[in-house]
């Protein structure tokens, strides 16, 4: 009897506890540099116990729903993946902060071009306008050959407008290069800077969606227009 009693007991704490577990769990939290600040517009979190994954956002913050039991990667590139594994528990919500250490590598000498901060693109985003061009002379035509170039064309063409056409597509390309050298610096997409002229032409990008869409549109946008252009021209991506 004495025995029975004591199954029963133990039966019954046992589905006491369980009715105490979460079946799933809101995980959320932040992923950080272990060295400096740093923005992560490519932080993936991973279930690598049911193969799916979700976007971080650029500030490093992640929210996503698990199971316990599942185990968790984070990943950026450039950086050492992280793995947690969710425990058995009675909380349905974890906050956590997740560290990430960069990886040592080396690199072949390269051509250094300044970047410029996502801050500073935007104001130039915002403020492309197209203007009628000028005459450039003098130690001026080599200070901006490109315009002297279509000043050229101009007097040939007797067409002011197309001339002005001209150089604002060429001052969009010039904000779009300096986007395309912040997004290569981070790891958000790989191009060489030989190819970004070709890939611009493909890109072909909405004047006002460049002017007002976020960064994280941007990236997001991007991001898909190279995958398309990889995957008509695999030849340079090898």
């Amino acid at each position: 009897m004495k025995k029975t009693v004591l199954t029963f007991t133990l039966a019954l704490a046992s589905w006491i506890f369980a009715q105490g577990q979460c079946e799933e769990i809101y995980l959320k939290g932040s992923v950080r540099d272990t060295a400096m600040a740093q923005s992560f517009y490519n932080l993936m979190v991973i279930n690598i116990t049911t193969q799916q994954g979700v976007f971080g956002r650029p500030n490093g913050d992640f929210s996503v729903y698990v199971r316990p039991g599942d185990r968790i990667a984070f990943s950026v590139k450039g950086y050492g993946k992280k793995f947690i594994d969710i425990p058995q528990q009675n909380k349905c919500s974890i906050d956590t902060i997740i560290y990430l250490s960069p990886n040592i590598q080396k690199f072949e000498e390269i051509q250094i071009y300044p970047i410029k901060s996502l801050e500073k693109i935007k104001e130039e985003r915002e403020a492309l306008s197209q203007r009628e061009t000028r005459t450039v002379t003098g130690i001026n035509v080599f200070e901006s050959p490109i315009t002297a170039l279509y000043e050229r064309f101009s007097n040939a063409a007797k067409s002011k407008r197309l001339v002005a056409e001209m150089e604002h597509q060429d001052n969009i390309n010039k904000v779009l290069k300096e986007l395309l050298r912040v997004y290569v610096s981070f790891d958000v997409v790989y191009l060489e800077e030989e190819q970004f002229t070709a890939f611009l032409n493909f890109l072909n990008i909405d004047e006002h969606f460049l002017k007002t869409a976020s960064d994280y549109d941007l990236i997001i946008y991007i991001q898909d227009k190279l995958e398309h252009y990889k995957i008509l021209h695999p030849d340079l991506f090898k």
